[in-house]
């Protein structure tokens, strides 16, 4: 139904568009964190080279235990985690969490 409708399409597209534009935005917003502001150790240019929903955050399974314990920011061992469940609330914690993560202080 929603591809035989031009305007269900059409706003179903610009839909399409905004989600993955907010996804773009966080992933630059947390670069942006973990470079300028807390000059978090590594190389985090892979946060905004990757695609989708999901990013590799490059941390080990320990900090990964640790995000999870201690700050509640929900990742896969491997460090896999959501783009979509950070926003403009989160961005700045998820950011500092990660920052401790690296740092051994979390």
């Amino acid at each position: 139904m929603l591809l035989n409708d031009k305007n269900m399409f059409d706003e179903w597209n610009r839909d399409v568009k905004t989600m993955a534009g907010r996804i773009i935005e966080m992933r630059e917003a947390l670069y942006d964190q973990l470079v300028n502001k807390l000059q978090t150790p590594g190389d985090w240019k892979h946060i905004t080279n990757q695609i989708g929903m999901f990013s590799f955050t490059g941390l080990n399974p320990d900090q990964c235990k640790a995000m999870v314990d201690n700050a509640h920011i929900y990742m896969t061992g491997n460090g896999r985690i959501s783009m979509a469940g950070i926003n403009t609330n989160n961005v700045e914690y998820v950011a500092q969490s990660i920052d401790k993560a690296v740092r051994g202080k979390l």
